[in-house]
């Protein structure tokens, strides 16, 4: 039994090894853009859904399928909550352990948020992180098993505008850049858009969203250029949408703006539009036919591969 025991406790910890998600700043040498020392710290609420706020320490949460059930594919989830929380298991985690079901790998963003005073322009350092969190899955993609023409993005809520801003505002990557991650695209191949907001300029808009990200006198340039409807061009990535018609806190005029927006530039696009589901019911467990866009999410993307 004595030379048993040490056997088991490494079985354990291998167990224990195998099974956790490897979690990685997005800027490991503290050089973080749009970043000046505060005193504040981050704050987890787990007393229900896990809330984070005031994030100083942008980051990723790696899961990663099993490389027999791996379709090539990699989403940055960023999870929602109005620019002031993130709704991180509920709109992030959970969410990550869905697509890993099936075969793809999920990125959790644990993005700074606007109202933290450790920006310096508060509304630079949500696309900043999301599009840092882009190349950096582009950049490991040999090494997560995922293929470098595959990576989308997917949010929910205000989570959802900043998947819809970093699917209209990207680059090319700086070849020139000494960080290799930089010299990546920040373009994500597809979009996965769940009841987002979308504009800052409509009376469609959710006026939290706006008061958060940009202010609430932020003058027509930045609210134009924050409305993603209006950002749309013949080089953003197909999207998929889902929201429910009863949203009373995102109307869902904002999903079918942005969805025309997608038509008229002749960028592929679906959308599914529920009757009832009202906002924020993530995977929607146990909301009759609501739970079925997971579904047809699913379908949509298989169908990116053929």
């Amino acid at each position: 039994m004595k030379k048993l025991y040490p056997l088991m406790l490494s079985c354990i910890f291998f167990c224990f090894k195998s099974s956790a998600q490897e979690i990685k700043l997005l800027w490991p040498n503290g050089n973080i853009p749009n970043y000046k020392k505060t005193p504040e710290v981050e704050k987890r609420d787990t007393s229900g859904i896990v809330r984070i706020s005031l994030v100083q320490q942008p980051a990723i949460e790696i899961y990663l399928p099993s490389k027999q059930s791996a379709t090539g594919q990699a989403i940055v989830v960023c999870p929602g909550g109005g620019y002031s929380i993130l709704a991180y298991d509920w709109e992030g985690t959970d969410i990550a352990k869905w697509l890993n079901a099936n075969g793809i790998a999920a990125i959790v963003l644990k993005y700074r948020l606007p109202n933290s005073k450790s920006n310096v322009d508060p509304k630079l350092s949500p696309l900043l992180d999301a599009q840092r969190a882009i190349r950096t899955v582009r950049a490991n993609a040999d090494k997560w098993n995922i293929k470098k023409d595959k990576i989308g993005v997917m949010g929910f809520s205000a989570g959802g505008h900043l998947a819809s801003t970093a699917g209209t505002h990207f680059d090319k990557g700086n070849p020139t850049a000494a960080d290799t991650i930089d010299r990546q695209s920040s373009r994500p191949d597809f979009m996965v858009l769940m009841y987002p907001v979308i504009t800052m300029l409509r009376q469609s808009m959710h006026q939290g969203s706006r008061n958060n990200l940009i202010g609430a006198n932020a003058d027509s340039t930045t609210a134009k250029f924050y409305s993603n409807e209006l950002q749309v061009t013949k080089e953003t990535p197909p999207g998929f949408l889902v929201h429910a018609s009863d949203d009373k806190t995102v109307p869902v005029e904002n999903s079918i703006i942005f969805y025309q927006a997608l038509i008229a530039n002749s960028i592929p696009a679906e959308m599914h539009i529920y009757p009832y589901g009202g906002h924020g019911f993530g995977l929607a467990v146990g909301k009759s036919y609501l739970s079925s866009w997971t579904d047809r999410c699913i379908d949509w993307l298989q169908s990116l591969n053929k």
